[in-house]
């Protein structure tokens, strides 16, 4: 069992304009609920009590929402760095058996599920679809396994999109924070999380664990707000989730 997780949630979200102005997008209402509140929930009501919430825009607000049952970690160069150094801040902190969420993506509970149930020790959940576009962080897969994860993919040679939860063992842990080092060694602090899980793909297996259809929505856009309010998060309210 996976003892504990990391949230990245540290970034302005400005393309949501005035959404976010003055709020982390984390904080954002779904139903009734918000959507940091939703994976805090999901995440305990799956065994993981033991969760680390990567801050930075709106840091305090974060804080005093979820208290003290949560641990925390500054990013305080988050307006000029992206989810890989977060990434980065969280795993030099404390390694270890891991699971790795974005904040801004409401899912349905299966999918954590099906992830921490795979027999691979280090997994991606994955949307397998077709028509992805430009936003999309795209995943090629080969005999179960990624190959490729980036935005810059060619549509055509992508079998699916990363739904942006990740799951890693002890040694994958070690292995992810080698490959974040090295980039954030080098300068690569503005890149999103996948291109570490890209570099550890090279030597170690990452597999990829299929969403099944389950409802779930990354959340980049006023439009993905909407869509999670009327669609998503009631369809996840159906299934008693």
């Amino acid at each position: 069992m996976i003892p504990r997780s990391i949230i990245l949630a540290a970034g302005t979200s400005k393309r949501l304009g005035d959404l976010t102005r003055t709020v982390p997008k984390c904080l954002l209402a779904i139903g009734t609920t918000t959507i940091l509140d939703l994976q805090i929930r999901t995440l305990r009501d799956a065994g993981i009590s033991d969760i680390t919430i990567v801050t930075g825009f709106c840091d305090e607000q974060v804080r005093r929402h979820c208290g003290p049952s949560c641990a925390y970690v500054l990013n305080d160069m988050y307006d000029r760095t992206n989810s890989i150094y977060s990434l980065w801040l969280a795993l030099r902190e404390r390694r270890g058996a891991v699971v790795v969420l974005n904040s801004d993506v409401v899912f349905h509970p299966g999918i954590l599920r099906a992830l921490l149930d795979a027999d691979a020790p280090d997994a991606l959940a994955i949307s397998f679809q077709d028509g992805l576009g430009v936003e999309e962080m795209k995943v090629r897969v080969h005999e179960g396994r990624i190959v490729d994860i980036r935005k810059d993919m060619d549509p055509a040679e992508a079998h699916g999109e990363n739904v942006g939860l990740v799951k890693f063992s002890a040694p994958g842990a070690e292995a992810l924070f080698a490959a974040a080092d090295e980039l954030v060694r080098a300068g690569v602090v503005r890149a999103w999380a996948p291109r570490a899980f890209q570099e550890l793909c090279r030597t170690r297996a990452l597999a990829a664990v299929a969403t099944a259809g389950l409802p779930w929505i990354e959340i980049d856009f006023p439009e993905d707000l909407e869509r999670a309010r009327r669609e998503v998060y009631p369809a996840i309210r159906r299934d008693g989730a």
